[in-house]
């Protein structure tokens, strides 16, 4: 989720989802220790839970940047082994790691000596030609043994010799049953499964084999699916009942952050999936891309693009 997750759309986020926990986009190590840490790190307290996901291969380094992100208040730190970007590849971190568990066990052990925070690891279930059997149960135990508190998994392999970063989301098969056969191996760890869960009623379904569901591309290029979250999820109420409500609720946010010096389409550029089979969604998303971007651009330019849009209502989830 780099470039898509960041400060902006996590507290939009929050505003859908009062009980979800939020990710931050993946940053390495040198960035969080070298470069500037509150335009990296700096988040808004109404994000709340949220974690900070690190891309590194250095135990020392991930241990001094977990120190980072925690004194920096996030809930808590997550190693992604599962990116298949070139450019991670070639930093020797993301899912090119599946390839040395070991590896990734004194990385995980380094973190957890430092912070008080939970540490957990993000991964796939195998790369190139790796059995899926025997990988991820190697990553899985190892970085458990080294103190993971949990393994979020995603339910492809990467194909990191072949396959284009964006192949690899959707080319590789799904093998949710993979996933599910390693939480009944080890029922005492927290499994969070991920890739290709499209709905809030699916993410309910693989809840009876896994402790937890992910969300990432649906829940960004969909957001209005994660209006049902708090209800249909948690069992509780949802902080708004339409995505019309969520917008307004943002309104204070941006002005503070327009105050600041933030251009509106930095915040707006993550409101483009935000109404689904509604009259007008259309010429919201064109009113924001062709107003939104222009210099001095303010609320009246969101205000304006949600009058296109069709009556409230709440979302249903699609079939």
């Amino acid at each position: 989720m780099m470039d898509w997750t960041d400060r902006h759309c996590r507290v939009f986020h929050r505003h859908l989802t009062r009980r979800g926990l939020l990710y931050t986009e993946m940053l390495t190590t040198g960035a969080v220790i070298h470069g500037d840490r509150e335009r990296l790190l700096g988040f808004d307290a109404v994000e709340h839970p949220v974690a900070l996901q690190l891309g590194g291969s250095d135990p020392r380094e991930l241990a001094a940047a977990a120190r980072i992100g925690e004194d920096f208040g996030y809930d808590e730190i997550n190693l992604n082994v599962g990116c298949p970007s070139d450019r991670v590849k070639d930093g020797r971190f993301g899912a090119c790691l599946m390839a040395e568990p070991e590896l990734v066990a004194r990385c995980v052990d380094a973190m957890k000596r430092v912070v008080a925070v939970p540490v957990t690891v993000k991964c796939r279930i195998g790369i190139d030609d790796q059995d899926p059997e025997v990988a991820l149960d190697a990553l899985a135990r190892a970085v458990v043994a080294a103190g993971c508190d949990a393994l979020i998994v995603h339910a492809r392999k990467a194909w990191l010799n072949g396959l284009s970063p964006k192949e690899n989301r959707d080319i590789p098969p799904l093998d949710y049953d993979r996933v599910y056969r390693l939480k009944r191996a080890m029922p005492d760890v927290p499994v969070i499964i991920n890739g290709g869960v499209r709905s809030v009623d699916e993410a309910k379904a693989h809840l009876a084999h896994v402790d937890g569901v992910m969300l990432g591309r649906a829940a960004y290029q969909e957001p209005w699916r994660l209006l049902t979250v708090d209800r249909e999820i948690f069992g509780g109420p949802v902080p708004h009942a339409t995505m019309q409500d969520a917008l307004e609720a943002m309104m204070s946010y941006i002005e503070e952050q327009l105050a600041h010096g933030t251009r509106l389409h930095a915040i707006t550029r993550h409101f483009v999936g935000a109404f689904h089979a509604v009259p007008g969604a259309r010429a919201f998303r064109r009113h924001l891309a062709e107003q939104g971007v222009k210099p001095g651009a303010g609320l009246d330019v969101l205000r304006e693009a949600i009058t296109f849009v069709g009556a409230p209502r709440a979302p249903a989830e699609a079939a």
